[in-house]
């Protein structure tokens, strides 16, 4: 098979990755062999190829939202049928045993490993994923529709029960790509009023068509207070400017894996009356679940960009540009 190896971490300008040819894995314990239909380009993806988030294994696949078929299973594998189509999300593996998971927070599970960055992920032809850690899909979202929603989705989704908004409240979201496009839906499909903050003019006009109630520039600020923001862009700046638009009891969270640093905040002005900043860290299983089922309900739809799997690189400089709404999605050769 073809696959994307993170060969030299990197800028995404240069050659941080390269494109080679591998033996199809072999399933083994309880895994799935997963044939590569669809796999969203995530901006985690471009933390691991860039070096921002070291690589656990050198060489490794990137991609975490993965939609294929099981074409074959390991001995101990259950729950699956060659011929099923799955999702193969971030979180691979947890111990079970840790206090985390006994508590039901297996996304702090010090054992975790996570596909794209511990395993190789969905920039191939085929990728492998425990059966326990395995998503069934609703039967109403193609292949590409589906994929952005495996992490993009779940993340928004773990970031805005984060924010504990009360009902109907004033939500703000700083940055608005593929995460945030679709926590944007949830939260109004909840009665939320959605603010969105963002550079760029053609995700503001996307906010607008999916029915935020209004949409500015990083220097302007959202026209009421809010009860609850959530900071998809990972740029630590942005911290202070998003703690000052809250309301009194309000809370911030930080839905990235990675962050700049965060300026010095000023107690009186940024964190005074109560305010909170809340971290995320991955999801649980129960959150993908939860989150999918939303999908199904609410009728949650990514705006989708496709790019051949020979042009992964592509799709990365692209993000990393700003040059798209929405997410992007690699389909198979």
């Amino acid at each position: 098979m073809r696959a994307w190896s993170v060969a030299a971490p990197g800028p995404v300008a240069g050659e941080p990755l390269h494109w080679t040819e591998r033996p199809v894995p072999e399933p083994v314990g309880d895994a799935l062999l997963v044939r590569v239909r669809a796999c969203g380009v995530c901006r985690t993806d471009l933390h691991v190829t860039e070096g921002d988030l070291p690589v656990h294994r050198p060489g490794v696949t990137p991609g975490h939202e993965v939609v294929g078929e099981v074409t074959a299973l390991g001995p101990a594998a259950r729950d699956f049928s060659v011929g099923d189509r799955v999702g193969v999300a971030w979180l691979r593996h947890t111990d079970g045993t840790c206090g985390y998971c006994r508590r039901g927070a297996e996304n702090l599970c010090p054992a975790s490993r996570y596909t794209g960055w511990d395993a190789d992920g969905g920039y191939a032809g085929y990728t492998t994923v425990p059966a326990p850690f395995a998503h069934r899909l609703p039967d109403t979202l193609d292949d590409v529709a589906a994929a952005p929603l495996l992490c993009a989705g779940i993340i928004g989704h773990r970031a805005l029960k984060r924010t504990a908004l009360p009902e109907g409240g004033r939500l703000g979201l700083y940055g608005f790509g593929g995460s945030a496009h679709l926590c944007a839906q949830v939260a109004l499909a909840q009665g939320a009023r959605v603010h969105v903050v963002t550079r760029g003019a053609a995700a503001r006009r996307l906010a607008l068509d999916l029915g935020a109630s209004s949409a500015q520039d990083l220097d302007t600020a959202p026209p009421e207070p809010l009860d609850g923001a959530i900071l998809f862009a990972p740029v630590g700046d942005l911290v202070p400017v998003a703690l000052r638009a809250l309301d009194r009891g309000g809370i911030l969270s930080v839905a990235g894996i990675h962050l700049s640093d965060i300026p010095p905040l000023r107690y009186e002005t940024d964190l005074f009356y109560e305010k909170e900043i809340r971290s995320v860290t991955a999801n649980t299983r129960a959150d993908a679940r939860e989150f999918l089922a939303l999908a199904a309900r609410h009728g949650i739809r990514a705006t989708t960009h496709t790019y051949a799997l020979p042009d992964a690189l592509r799709a990365l400089r692209d993000l990393k540009a700003g040059a798209f709404d929405g997410a992007a999605v690699l389909v198979g050769e």
